[in-house]
């Protein structure tokens, strides 16, 4: 039970790390924030350092750089689910099956694209504000990729909602893929120049360590509980407590922990593999690029450049584990796919082994709408990514900081348009019905 009195909020269980995912293990050590020992008092405290807690902590010193700001993190920073994103910050509606996007409104699609790109907004802002390069964000657009005839179909079928829409694309052959990417096995693909690609764990890490003096980050320091204390709010911590105006909850899945969108939220890990570096001759094509499958729920594949050679990224596999945490045999089993799906698609790299695997925790909804807004007075929810966490998380983040500030933009309208995430089914009927979705979706995707 989260909620052991009115207007107390107790977790009933803490974040988890999924092992330490490649982006991390191939950064530079960082120092770290220091842990929350003492009691402090601001206008906001935020729980949550990863997407939306970070991008909250950002808008809201721009709206008024004398707010006090503290940012709770339970483990480090790039640690997380943040650091365990595959690094796309994508500006467009990420289903490229014709079945799902079809559905979709011309405001909703709208909607979308104002969302996401409000995202890349402020993450192009913070890069031209400390001179990031292109090893850690890259504005060079993404690739989705097909490997069958129905998904050169999807492709084609998005090709032309874009074109209705007027957003610009190009359609690849067969041999202008391979010239991408120096694999025979894609059979078309289609370029979308508005995404943003990064190193995501040294992006989340470069968002905490860009912050203004008046928010302050602690690791490490996970909120216990929070409690009303006379017109504001009492965080506690393991060594400190936070007094507070204001609240963002800012961790995902975590805020049921809570009590907050109690059986709302479906818990969904995917998981990725990273092969050891390689001699880049051994494969033509670019040295570096990204591409999402034609198909939902196929795999994601990013080759990447090290200072000893190349990597290839591959994603895929999702699994519901409504207890917010997988097992290292969840990890392994996923590790094999991953083994088969990049031999298929780079036989040229026969004998590169994968050195690192991981998996990252995302939060859906079954109506596919955040879990945002105000569920307590004073206190602020900006979860339920419903995956696209770079982008979805980000922006949710901004709107909950500007709605705590009372600041009107599009993006808030934007918001507040969204339905309410509905009830899940009763137990066992969700874990059932995730199960069989996840591996219908995944089945439907084949060879994708």
């Amino acid at each position: 039970m989260s909620r052991t009195a009115k207007n107390v909020f107790v977790a009933s269980r803490l974040p988890k790390r999924a092992r330490i995912s490649g982006w991390v293990a191939t950064l530079a050590p960082r120092t770290s924030r220091p842990v929350l020992s003492e009691a402090i008092s601001v206008d906001v405290a935020i729980i949550g350092g990863g997407f939306a807690g970070l991008s909250a902590g950002h808008r809201l010193s721009r709206l008024d750089p004398t707010l006090r700001v503290t940012i709770l993190e339970a483990g480090i920073v790039g640690e997380g689910p943040a650091g365990a994103n595959s690094g796309f910050i994508i500006d467009l509606p990420h289903e490229v099956s014709s079945d799902d996007f079809s559905g979709e409104s011309e405001g909703r699609f709208r909607d979308s694209v104002l969302l996401q790109r409000s995202a890349i907004t402020l993450a192009t802002e913070l890069a031209a504000e400390n001179g990031w390069g292109k090893d850690l964000f890259d504005p060079c657009g993404r690739y989705s990729i097909a490997m069958s005839a129905k998904g050169d179909k999807h492709l084609h079928a998005y090709s032309q909602q874009l074109s209705k829409m007027g957003e610009p694309h190009r359609l690849l052959k067969r041999d202008e893929i391979e010239a991408v990417t120096g694999s025979k096995a894609f059979t078309s693909g289609l370029f979308s120049p508005g995404t943003v690609i990064i190193q995501p764990a040294a992006y989340i890490s470069g968002m905490a360590d860009c912050l203004k003096e008046t928010v302050r980050l602690f690791e490490q320091t996970p909120a216990l509980s929070f409690e009303r204390s006379g017109d504001g709010w009492l965080v506690k911590t393991p060594k400190g407590s936070v007094r507070a105006a204001k609240i963002i909850m800012a961790n995902n899945g975590h805020v049921e922990s809570f009590g907050f969108f109690r059986r709302r939220l479906l818990h969904v890990f995917t998981y990725a593999s990273m092969t050891r570096e390689f001699d880049p001759a051994r494969l033509g094509g670019q040295r570096k690029w990204a591409a999402t499958p034609a198909l939902p729920m196929g795999t994601t594949v990013r080759r990447i450049n090290t200072a000893g050679g190349d990597r290839i990224l591959v994603r895929s596999r999702y699994s519901y584990n409504p207890g917010i945490a997988i097992s290292d045999a969840a990890i392994r089993s996923a590790g094999r796919l991953h083994d088969g799906k990049f031999a298929h698609r780079f036989p040229d790299l026969a004998g590169i082994g994968m050195q690192y695997r991981w998996g990252g925790a995302m939060a859906l909804t079954h109506n596919h709408v955040p879990a945002f807004g105000e569920v307590e007075c004073g206190v602020f929810a900006a979860c339920g990514c419903n995956g696209l966490g770079a982008s979805n998380s980000t922006a949710a983040g901004i709107a909950a900081a500007e709605r705590v500030l009372g600041h009107d933009s599009e993006l808030g309208r934007v918001y507040s348009r969204l339905a309410a995430p509905v009830s899940l089914p009763p137990q066992p009927l969700t874990t059932i019905g995730a199960k069989i979705h996840l591996a219908y979706r995944e089945w439907r995707a084949g060879a994708e």
